[in-house]
């Protein structure tokens, strides 16, 4: 599986995929775009955007998309707080499916 880590994920996370590539929204170039904007671009290369933006899933109806969203719910961004939902972003990885958004953590 092909994941999108967003700015708001630290770049060091994307090692933690061992059975997945995973690469950062910078890596691509498309830092600073726009949510239905970033979307567009990353529907045609990645299956799952990962990120701590809440309200990403809201204005972008991922229901019409063919990329998938998994929102992690944590207090802060840092890598120690986010690896440790790992086992649980691997579960979701393995369950979603195209126009879906998926709450781990909290």
């Amino acid at each position: 599986m092909k994941i999108l880590l967003d700015e708001s994920i630290p770049h060091d996370l994307r090692h933690s995929f061992a059975d997945h590539t995973a690469v950062t929204v910078t890596y691509m170039g498309w830092a600073g775009k726009e949510n239905g904007d970033l979307l567009d671009h990353a529907e045609a290369s990645f299956d799952v955007l990962l990120t701590v933006d809440r309200g990403l899933p809201f204005p972008q109806n991922i229901a019409n998309r063919k990329i998938a969203v998994i929102v992690l719910i944590v207090r802060d961004n840092q890598l120690e707080t986010l690896e440790r939902l790992l086992p649980e972003v691997e579960a979701a990885l393995t369950a979603i499916k195209p126009g879906e958004v998926l709450h781990v953590g909290g």
